[in-house]
């Protein structure tokens, strides 16, 4: 007979199995789809367990391998870059409004919390963008636009500081004669990973699942494409070929052309560098998140 001390401990494991495998599935499902043959899946739909596998949606894919390696170096370099400097502003503005000394800092983050709620429009950002800064067609295009910073962020770390270190701290490291920048660096930040973590990892999912910069900012620039803005060209093409074909009446043979099958890889290979890196800081994911949402 199971006592309760074990029953407490074996049924939440339990719980956590399950929801595992309830996680897990879809994305199981997602590459079973991606190797299943494409009229398979017109004509039965998605299975775990395809009657007929088949590599051609991924074989089509990387029929343009240089440019999807290509785009796979931009959007690695972009993500790379984009998040380190988000991480320094974010953290270079956090960090002086989570002091009680600065004067007019709740002004300040009132301002911070405006720009969540309020924003210029899509047509005013585009202009001042385009014909102010001169971005378009430029790789900080992908980088600079909505991106750089990010509000939630900024409150998100400032949080976490007027939480987790103590001010004592702060007036000791300044007693042996630290200056802010090197409270800052020396003192602040090492003891900061967990929320560290959490910024940089919602900020490097940003940057790599963006399109949308791409569709509006690079309008010669082709070669400056992300993975995602490459993949879904490929797919709009697709479905505008078998579109074209079928109004028009032309007699091809585009059975072969993934339509289905190619979204599911499409999927995956954008997916498979995120399921990398998660697992790396999911621990300081979790407590940054925790921790800094408490409100200060």
């Amino acid at each position: 007979m199971i006592t309760t001390s074990k029953a407490s401990k074996i049924i939440p494991h339990i719980v956590l199995v399950i929801m595992t495998i309830l996680a897990l599935m879809p994305i199981v499902l997602l590459f079973m789809a991606s190797i299943t043959d494409e009229q398979e899946l017109i004509k039965n739909g998605y299975s775990f367990f395809p009657k007929k596998l088949s590599l051609y949606s991924f074989r089509y894919i990387f029929r343009s391998a240089s440019t999807i390696f290509r785009a796979y170096g931009v959007t690695i370099f972009v993500t790379a870059v984009g998040t380190l400097t988000n991480m320094v502003l974010t953290v270079m503005l956090a960090y002086p409004i989570s002091r009680p000394e600065l004067k007019c800092r709740n002004v300040i983050a009132f301002l911070v919390f405006f720009t969540m709620l309020f924003n210029g429009g899509l047509v005013p950002t585009y202009i001042m963008y385009t014909q102010i800064f001169h971005i378009r067609d430029t790789i900080w295009a992908l980088i600079v636009p909505n991106l750089l910073l990010s509000p939630f962020n900024v409150i998100l770390v400032r949080n976490y500081f007027r939480t987790n270190i103590p001010d004592s701290l702060v007036e000791a490291a300044k007693l042996d004669g630290a200056s802010d920048m090197q409270t800052l660096i020396r003192v602040v930040l090492p003891i900061s990973t967990p929320i560290l973590g959490t910024v940089g990892l919602m900020s490097g999912l940003a940057y790599w699942n963006n399109w949308t910069n791409g569709l509006y900012y690079l309008v010669k620039r082709t070669d400056l494409y992300s993975i995602q803005n490459v993949l879904t060209n490929m797919l709009n093409n697709i479905q505008f070929l078998k579109t074209s074909a079928q109004l028009e009446g032309v007699n091809l043979d585009l059975s072969q052309l993934p339509s289905v099958g190619i979204r599911m890889a499409i999927a995956v290979i954008a997916l498979i560098p995120v399921m990398i890196a998660y697992p790396l800081v999911q621990k300081s994911f979790v407590k940054g998140i925790v921790v800094g949402g408490v409100k200060g």
